[in-house]
C-alpha cells in the first residue's frame, strides 16, 4: 500500500511538472519577436524568471531547440549572442504541424502554385516554410522525413519543359478570376506566332494541363468558352468597370467532361480498332471509356469504345504506331492513313 501511495504521488508530481513545462514553453513562444535579430536565450530566461518561472538559460536553450521542431522558429546565428524569432508571417497563434501535414503540404505546393492566386499563396507561405523546415529537421533522425526522396510523379507522356510564364500576367489573371473581373490581354495565337491580338476576356476557370496553364474564358462579345494559354499572354490587365458574364449552365466539370481540355468540340464517336496483345493488356487495366469492350480476334484483339472526337484522340492513335489499326469511323481511319503516309514520306531517302 505504501508503494501505491508513493506511485500516485510521483504521478501527480510528474503531471504537475509537465503542465508547468507546457505553460512555460507557451509563454516562451509568445515572447518571441516576429523578425530578426530576435531574442536571446538569456533575455528570454530573464523575462520568464520575472514572470515567476524558475528556469535556467540552459533549459531555455533546450526548450527552444525542441520547439523549433514543431513550430516555425528561426535561430538568427549571424552574430553572437544568437537570437530566436518567428518565421516571417508566423506567430504564436500558428499551431504546430505534424510530419504527415508537412509532407502533404510540400508535395502539393508545386501543384498549387500555378492555380492559386499569388496573394493567397503568400498568405500560405509561413505554413509552407514551416512544413519544409519540419521535414528538414526530421531527416536527421526519422525515415518519415525523407519520404519526399522516396516517392515521385512521372508523367506517362514525354517530359517537356514548362513554358515561360510572366509572374505579373499570372498574378493579374488569378486576381481577375478571383474577383470576377474582366481582363484585357495581349495574346499571341498559336497558329500565328508573329501576330499579337487584343482581347477582353471573361475569365471562368484555370486549368493545369501537363506543363501548361490555361485560362477558360469567353471573348467579348461572344459567350462560348475557349482556352487561352497563359504563356502566350504578353500583358493582362484586370478591369474594375466590367464584371464577368458566365454562360448559362457553365461549370468547369461539365466543360472538361465535354472534352474542352482535349481540344474537342464536345462531340463523341464510336471508335473501333484492331490492337495487339500489349495494348489490349494496357487498355484492360486503364480503359478509354466506361463502355469499352475488347474481344479476341486471332492473334489480335478488337477494341470498341465511345470517346471524344478530339485532337487528343488523334495524337494518341498516332503515338501507338503499329500497335493499333483504326477500323471505324472511316473519316478517322482516312485521316490517320494520310498522316502516316506523310510521315513515311518524310523518312524516305531523297
Amino acid at each position: 500500500m505504501v508503494v501505491r501511495r508513493n506511485t500516485q504521488k510521483e504521478f501527480a508530481m510528474s503531471s504537475q511538472g509537465s503542465r508547468q513545462t507546457l505553460v512555460r514553453q507557451w509563454e516562451m513562444l509568445k515572447l518571441l519577436p516576429t523578425r530578426p535579430p530576435g531574442m536571446t536565450a538569456k533575455d528570454i530566461c530573464q523575462q520568464l524568471n520575472d514572470e515567476g518561472f524558475e528556469v535556467s538559460k540552459r533549459q531555455v536553450e533546450r526548450d527552444l531547440e525542441q520547439l523549433s521542431h514543431s513550430f516555425a522558429l528561426i535561430c538568427n546565428d549571424k552574430g553572437k549572442p544568437y537570437g530566436w524569432h518567428w518565421m516571417e508571417g508566423a506567430g504564436a497563434d500558428m499551431p504546430a504541424i505534424s510530419a504527415a501535414e508537412a509532407l502533404s503540404l510540400t508535395m502539393v505546393e508545386k501543384v498549387l502554385k500555378p492555380l492559386v492566386p499569388t496573394t493567397v499563396l503568400k498568405s500560405m507561405a509561413p505554413r509552407l516554410n514551416q512544413a519544409k523546415d519540419k521535414l528538414t529537421k526530421l531527416q536527421q533522425g526519422a525515415s518519415f522525413g525523407d519520404w519526399q526522396n522516396k516517392v515521385a510523379y512521372v508523367p506517362a507522356t514525354l517530359q517537356q519543359q514548362t513554358p515561360k510564364l510572366s509572374d505579373e500576367v499570372l498574378s493579374n489573371v488569378q486576381l481577375a478570376l478571383l474577383h470576377n473581373q474582366c481582363i484585357d490581354v495581349s495574346y499571341q495565337p498559336g497558329a500565328k506566332p508573329d501576330a499579337l491580338k487584343s482581347y477582353t476576356l471573361h475569365p471562368l476557370a484555370m486549368v493545369q494541363r501537363g506543363v501548361s496553364t490555361y485560362l477558360v474564358a469567353c471573348v467579348d462579345p461572344y459567350d462560348d468558352p475557349r482556352l487561352f494559354a497563359l504563356h502566350r499572354m504578353q500583358q493582362a490587365t484586370p478591369r474594375d468597370d466590367k464584371s464577368v458574364k458566365t454562360p448559362p449552365g457553365f461549370t468547369l466539370k461539365h466543360y472538361i467532361d465535354q472534352g474542352g481540355l482535349q481540344f474537342s468540340d464536345g462531340n463523341t464517336l464510336q471508335l473501333k480498332a484492331r490492337i495487339d496483345h500489349k495494348l489490349a493488356m494496357h487498355l484492360t487495366e486503364t480503359p478509354l471509356s466506361d463502355d469499352q469492350h475488347i474481344t479476341t480476334d486471332g492473334d489480335k484483339h478488337l477494341l470498341s469504345a465511345t470517346v471524344a472526337d478530339s485532337w487528343q484522340l488523334d495524337w494518341w492513335v498516332k503515338s501507338m504506331g503499329a500497335q493499333i489499326e483504326i477500323l471505324q469511323p472511316a473519316s478517322l481511319r482516312t485521316s490517320i492513313i494520310n498522316d502516316l503516309q506523310q510521315a513515311l514520306d518524310n523518312y524516305q531517302y531523297r
